[in-house]
């Protein structure tokens, strides 16, 4: 007789356990690290013209930097020119 009537399949086999509960979804991770990132960020809602915001998009492209990174930039770089000044 031939083996292949005993052979057990790896689809046959039950699956391991995960260990570390449900998988989180998407919404939730996102939720997580928004709320991660309040320990030390503060959020801002501003409008400006829509030409400075094309602007902005197009310097945060060519340095490869979040919206949020390159005003932190820009901030950054105001202060050290005020300094500079005095």
């Amino acid at each position: 007789m031939s083996q292949i009537v005993n052979a057990v399949t790896s689809s046959a086999k039950t699956k391991r356990i995960y260990r570390k509960g449900n998988p989180m979804t998407a919404t939730e991770k996102q939720l997580a690290a928004v709320a991660r990132k309040r320990f030390t960020h503060k959020e801002v809602n501003v409008f400006i013209r829509n030409p400075l915001k094309e602007t902005l998009l197009e310097l945060c492209t060519e340095a490869g930097l979040t919206q949020g990174q390159m005003i932190e930039r820009l901030i950054e770089s105001e202060l050290a020119r005020r300094i500079h000044e005095k």
